[in-house]
């Protein structure tokens, strides 16, 4: 089998596939870069599409298998909101999302304290690993329209 050479802007992470022994492989290549190249938490479904574009044989059983070693490996992390569909995340530096009521878009937004407490009282034993706020509302597309 060919070795894929890494590179250009968010490749090197792929480099965290092989140090927990999956290998690179052409199609989790392409599901990272597609992943990589819109950054509006995607469902597996349009990964799927967007994956058909660049690579027209890949499956959705593969673009699924490529996304759970994706999330295995630390590159990409599962969103999970209300009782929608999983979406998948590349930016895995802590940070809030914003969801759109709307548009159902998701839009990351940067945490000023990366390891802070939560801003909310803990109850008496709870020791916190991380935490994630989300905010939700309308993104400026959405507000503009319903102005009008």
């Amino acid at each position: 089998m060919k070795k894929l050479v890494i590179e250009g802007a968010g490749a090197p992470g792929l480099q965290q596939l092989g140090k927990s022994g999956l290998r690179i492989t052409p199609q989790r290549e392409h599901v990272y870069h597609v992943l990589l190249g819109k950054k509006n938490h995607p469902t597996a479904e349009e990964v799927f599409i967007r994956a058909k574009k660049g690579m027209p044989e890949i499956s959705m059983a593969t673009v699924y298998n490529c996304l759970d070693a994706l999330v295995s490996c630390g590159l990409v992390r599962q969103v999970n909101h209300d009782r929608e569909a999983t979406r998948f995340c590349s930016n895995m530096q802590p940070h809030h999302h914003f969801y759109c009521d709307d548009c159902g878009v998701a839009h990351d937004i940067e945490r000023a304290d990366e390891f802070g407490a939560p801003p909310v009282a803990m109850p008496q034993g709870f020791k916190p690993s991380r935490y994630e706020v989300t905010i939700r509302g309308l993104c400026p597309e959405c507000a503009a329209k319903a102005k009008r």
